[in-house]
């Protein structure tokens, strides 16, 4: 799950197209929809939400008075750009999303403004302005780019990029030529530095080589099978455990630590919890710090929502 800017989704469109749309083709093709069945259909859908603002799949359906199952084929639309899905009709936390006409959505945006090959190009750059130092298999993965792909893209972009090494590794890095000053200008703190992450953060996810903030040992408490990652404690840019929240029977934030840390490093831990937590529930919350976690591996999906549920 990405957030875009509005400026930068004609070019996510035009770089991932290629990628999407033949996985939903395929997939609607599974799912027992013909060719003539997707035409006639989405023809109809289009003329259904014509002025009509956002609809879900099911008055979708409904108002057609068609028993096809129609989600591949929304789904295929979104993809074709010419459907966009919007705010759920429930609230935030519902999945009975809306879908709109994608030129009624956002009338002042093209998705045919750009060309495959500039759109990768921007979004090569985009991560490493984000992401850098990363490796070409950081970008590969993030992407969904092949490192064929990836590496033609390097070099295209070769008077705005520059490999770097690391001291700690012996892999080679790349960073954006720009950002090169800022990098070397960057002063090691002698303060221990806490952050609490959300899950799903995107310091966790954007790479595929996880060595720099993360032991292999701790691998399985921090992603489930599906690669998602779960809520965690960072100190100095390192995993060191995982936090959750809990409204029953009280209001509550459980720690799990892999490991002990210094008395100082625990109180701040256990001030950014109370207040993460309070910000949360809207009220104070109570500590808890568990002996023990079942890894992610292990437990059933949507385990990485409440990682701490069973301890």
């Amino acid at each position: 799950v990405y957030i875009l800017t509005r400026d930068f989704i004609p070019t996510a469109f035009a770089a991932t197209r290629k990628m999407t749309e033949p996985k939903s083709e395929a997939y609607s093709k599974f799912l027992g929809i013909s060719e003539k069945e997707y035409k006639e259909t989405s023809k109809r859908i289009g003329e259904l939400l014509n002025g009509h603002g956002g609809k879900t799949v099911k008055s979708i359906r409904d108002e057609l008075g068609t028993k096809l199952n129609i989600s591949p084929i929304v789904n295929l639309m979104c993809d074709q750009g010419l459907l966009i899905r919007g705010a759920p009709e429930k609230g935030w936390k519902s999945n009975l999303h809306t879908y709109h006409l994608f030129n009624e959505y956002f009338p002042d945006i093209r998705l045919d403004q750009e060309s495959e090959e500039d759109a990768r190009k921007k979004v090569v750059a985009a991560h490493l302005s984000s992401f850098g130092p990363a490796t070409e298999t950081d970008i590969s993965w993030w992407t969904g780019f092949s490192k064929g792909e990836v590496r033609q893209i390097i070099n295209d972009l070769k008077d705005k990029v520059v490999y770097i090494g690391n001291s700690t590794s012996d892999k080679t890095y790349l960073v954006l030529s720009e950002q090169i000053g800022l990098l070397m200008g960057l002063k090691e703190t002698k303060k221990d530095i806490v952050n609490l992450l959300p899950g799903l953060d995107p310091y966790l996810m954007g790479y595929k080589e996880r060595h720099r903030y993360l032991d292999q040992k701790n691998y399985d408490y921090i992603f489930d099978p599906a690669g998602n990652a779960t809520s965690t404690i960072l100190l100095n840019g390192e995993t060191i455990g995982v936090w959750d929240v809990y409204e029953k029977p009280r209001p509550l934030v459980k720690l799990f630590l892999f490991e002990g840390v210094q008395n100082e490093v625990l109180k701040d831990i256990h001030s950014m919890a109370k207040k993460i937590g309070k910000f949360i529930m809207e009220k104070e919350v109570q500590i808890k710090e568990c002996d023990s976690m079942t890894p992610l591996t292990r437990r059933k999906a949507g385990g990485v929502m409440s990682p701490l549920k069973d301890n």
